[in-house]
Formats: structure tokens, C-alpha cells, sequence
């Protein structure tokens, strides 16, 4: 099998190097990769190279994620998001080949409290979450074989998250302030990428299992309780004695405004998944902890 993974440099598409090498031979690109086009600012240019390289399957892990700098650069995100994946779509389609891509919660307008479904009705409150659903659309529109995967709140060992930001804090801060009002489930980026080698083959033997299905750690947090988790767990390890921080003040979302729009609600309910693939997922602070063990 040859694979074509984009986003090579990502915290997915790291992780996908390692979990798609057992399936077939990959060739892994990025924005500044020098053999192929990987740059997802020029959609020709991309194309291009699904048409040269003639890919049985195709992995996605290419965006714009800048959530808040997407809304004073629409037509660029959408560019990286929508039109760009739309092009690897279509030559996907006339190869025959697989396409999978990844999601986002963002695309819900986060209301009630209830974990979104596939079915649900999209009602993206950014610009990233627009792009990220008009990108979902023109895959889905493509004709090509397809599986997407809508994740939240994804973090890795490698690069910048949201545990490193609040080691660092509580080392620097006495008293931390974290949002309470935001729900969802952290999701490593290993994770994602092992279910989706495991999809991958999967989908070989069963073609009528492809489409949009949503992937998340098991269980639900806030991100306050996420950063109460971070450091008891951190207090175990040698640079609990770093630690000062005494308190974790829980705070409404209104108190750290921000250019985007974020749901409340980014629970997302992974039955259609689990039952269809066969799989028992994690619970978010099973992976969060392995991830702390490894940088700590």
C-alpha cells in the first residue's frame, strides 16, 4: 500500500509516521517539503502531487489552526482548510483512492450539554470552524472514498499544549486562574493516529464503512479540572518540588476574551465508532498521564 500522509511536521502527522509505517510504504510531506509540493497554500501545486504520486490512500493532517488568527485571515484558512483538501479530494476520486481527514468539534456551535452526534446539525460560531465544515463538505461532495475523523482539544508530547503552558504557570504563579465553562475530552495525538491506521485497514476489507465518525478520549473534563489533573499528577514526579502554585480558581470563558468564538460544549459521542471499527477508547486522563510521564 502506498500512503500519502500532508502535515507531516504536525502533532498528528508526527505521530502518523510511526503508526502508518506498518501498513505500507509512506511518503510524508510538508508545507516546506522540497521533493513534492506539500504546501497547502498552493492547491495546484498539491494536486500536482497526489497525480504524481499516485497514492493508494491518502492522510490529511494539513491546517490552519490558529483558531483566533484564522478570524483576521479568513481567506487564507479557508484556503488550508476547504479549498486545498477539496483539490486532494477530487484527485483522490480519480485515482480511486482513500482520503482521510480530520475534523473538528468547532464545526458545533457548542450549545447544551449533550455529546454531539455525526447527525447533529453544524453551526460553526468561527471562521475556523466555517472552513473546517465547508472542508468536510467538498470531501464529502468529491465522490471520493473517504473517512473523517472530528476530534477536540488534541495535545502531544511534542510541540507546545496546555499541560506544558500550566507546569510552566504553576512554577512562575501562586494562584492560576483556568477556565470552568468549557467541556470536552483531551485527546493525544497518538491516539488519533493509531485509530487511524486501524481504520485504514479496516476499511480495505469493508468499503461501506467509510464517511464521517466522530474520535475523542472517553470520559469529560473541564479545563480547569484538566489543569487540577496536570498538576496532582506532576506532584508525583520530581518537579512537583517546582510546583508553587497553591490554587486553581475556576473562571467563565468571558473572563479571557478572545478574537474566536469557543463552544462550551465540545463533548462528542463516539458510539457510531466504536461499534463500527470495534474499539474501546481510553479515558482522557489515561493518555494525559502517559503524556506527562514522557516529558517529565
Amino acid at each position: 500500500m502506498n500512503i500519502l500522509l500532508f502535515g507531516k511536521g504536525g502533532q498528528v502527522g508526527w505521530e502518523l509516521q510511526r503508526s502508518l509505517s506498518v501498513l505500507g510504504t509512506v511518503t510524508a510531506l510538508d508545507f516546506d517539503s522540497t521533493d513534492h509540493c506539500g504546501d497547502f497554500s498552493n492547491p495546484a501545486g498539491v494536486a500536482e502531487t497526489v497525480r504524481a504520486l499516485r497514492p493508494d490512500v491518502i492522510v490529511n493532517a494539513a491546517a490552519h489552526t490558529a483558531v483566533d488568527k484564522a478570524e483576521s485571515e479568513a481567506d487564507f484558512a479557508r484556503t488550508l482548510n476547504a479549498t486545498t483538501p477539496g483539490a486532494i479530494a477530487q484527485e483522490a476520486a480519480k485515482l480511486g483512492a482513500w482520503l482521510v481527514h480530520y475534523s473538528t468539534d468547532y464545526v458545533f456551535d457548542g450549545s447544551g450539554s449533550r455529546p454531539w452526534v455525526e447527525t447533529d446539525a453544524p453551526a460553526p460560531l468561527s471562521v475556523y470552524g466555517r472552513t473546517k465544515l465547508e472542508g468536510e463538505q467538498l470531501i464529502a461532495q468529491s465522490g471520493a472514498k473517504h473517512l473523517i475523523l472530528r476530534t477536540s482539544w488534541v495535545y502531544a508530547a511534542r510541540g507546545g499544549n496546555f499541560a506544558k503552558t500550566m507546569l510552566r504557570l504553576a512554577q512562575e504563579r501562586e494562584r492560576l486562574t483556568v477556565i470552568d465553562d468549557q467541556w470536552g475530552a483531551p485527546t493525544g495525538a497518538d491516539l488519533l493516529a493509531d485509530v487511524t491506521a486501524h481504520a485504514i485497514r479496516h476499511l480495505q476489507k469493508h468499503p461501506e464503512d467509510a464517511g464521517l465518525y466522530h474520535l475523542v478520549a472517553a470520559g469529560e473534563t473541564n479545563w480547569n479540572e484538566y489543569a487540577k489533573f496536570v498538576l496532582a499528577t506532576a506532584a508525583k514526579h520530581p518537579v512537583g518540588e517546582k510546583i508553587v502554585a497553591k490554587e486553581v480558581a475556576p473562571v467563565p470563558t468571558s473572563a479571557f476574551p478572545t478574537p474566536a468564538v469557543r463552544p462550551h460544549n465540545s463533548r462528542l459521542d463516539t458510539s457510531k465508532l466504536r461499534s463500527t471499527f470495534g474499539l474501546t477508547l481510553p479515558h482522557w486522563q489515561a493518555g494525559v498521564a502517559r503524556m506527562l510521564t514522557e516529558i517529565l
